[in-house]
């Protein structure tokens, strides 16, 4: 009994009490990776290719709202691609990011959204919330690509994946009812 009243006096005279943790947050962090799947083929023991391609990002709703085009990402803007912290993805060899030759590295990634065409933009300037500190003399590489519309229902939550094609992979953003496919030439 004396052990355990003396630790509480312990506690109570260091002021030592339960950690608060935010809460949720409401766009949550997920990764996508090409080859897709890759670092679970190891744990469930398929066949293991090496990583080209990581990327983190963040992803928010429509929640009945116009985010493309609207407050969240507005047409011929810069825009940290999701919600948060901007988008860091890693290559780990050179690649050929549209038409532009860009060293193994990570990078931030931001896109300029408009109707029919985006431009991406990759980053020297890693560790940025949203694109509020984004500079030019940053800009490693940017390059223009077309937009497909998805003719499905809308797509209510912010997605990036890869997809494998010949000489690389297209990375592929959907987002309310827009697909936009990225060239990466590996």
């Amino acid at each position: 009994m004396k052990k355990l009243i003396l630790l509480i006096c312990f506690f109570s005279a260091f002021g030592l009490s339960a950690q608060e943790f935010p809460g949720l947050d409401a766009s949550p962090m997920d990764a996508s990776y090409f080859p897709d799947g890759q670092p679970l083929d190891e744990v469930f023991q398929r066949d293991v290719r090496d990583l080209k391609i990581k990327i983190y990002y963040s992803r928010p709703q429509l929640k009945g709202r116009k985010m493309l085009g609207g407050e969240a990402a507005p047409f011929g803007e810069v825009w940290r691609l999701g919600a948060n912290e901007a988008p860091e993805i890693t290559f780990y060899e050179d690649v050929t990011f549209g038409d532009q030759k860009v060293s193994a590295g990570t990078y931030a990634i931001f896109a300029i959204p408009g109707e029919k065409e985006w431009e991406f933009i990759l980053s020297s300037k890693l560790n940025t919330w949203g694109n509020y500190t984004t500079k030019e003399d940053q800009f490693v590489a940017r390059t223009k690509t077309s937009v497909v519309k998805s003719s499905e229902e809308p797509i209510e939550v912010f997605s990036i994946m890869f997809k494998e094609v010949s000489g690389g992979a297209h990375m592929v953003v959907g987002w309310q009812n827009t697909i936009v496919e990225l060239p990466i030439k590996l």
